[in-house]
């Protein structure tokens, strides 16, 4: 017996052999066999299916994250805007604010001075009065030391007087 030329009653009996080992697994092996590889076949489908709603819900997920973080940044940067204007603001009116300090220390200072300067010549006017009025006295006790020069003085002043 060669394997490349079988026999014929090697054919009939591996054809034998294998109809009652197809027949054997097709009553006994075949259902559960297929049953397996329908449930394998429905795992997978199944795993890809919710892979895919992963994926969906993955990309859903990183929309919401990506819109987020626009929102964040607006308000970030709205924050930032008003931050900006209430600074400024604030500047304008510590601004105004030593401005108006800064006026009121110049007219202050200014009427301080011309109070200050009147009452100087107040002082002068009252100090030259009195230095006068010490001359004066001692330069009439010089002259009116005699009797007929006072009388002759009195004359002329009253003459004066009544003249005026």
């Amino acid at each position: 017996m060669s394997l490349i030329n079988p026999g014929f009653a090697t054919v009939i009996w591996m054809t034998l052999a294998f109809g009652v080992t197809l027949f054997i697994l097709a009553k006994y092996a075949w259902k559960p066999i297929m049953a397996s590889l329908k449930e394998r076949e429905d795992s997978i489908e199944s795993s890809l299916r919710a892979a895919d709603d992963a994926r969906k819900a993955m990309q859903d997920l990183k929309l919401d994250n990506e819109k987020l973080l626009r929102d964040a940044k607006d308000e970030r940067d709205a924050l930032l805007r008003e931050a900006r204007k209430i600074k400024e603001q604030i500047i304008d009116e510590a601004r105004e604010k030593a401005n108006t300090e800064a006026a009121n220390i110049v007219e202050n200072a200014k009427e301080r001075i011309q109070h200050e300067k009147n009452a100087a010549v107040v002082e002068i006017k009252n100090l030259i009065a009195s230095y006068s009025i010490q001359i004066a006295e001692k330069i009439l006790r010089e002259e009116l030391k005699d009797k007929k020069k006072q009388e002759s003085y009195a004359e002329k002043l009253l003459k004066e007087i009544s003249l005026n």
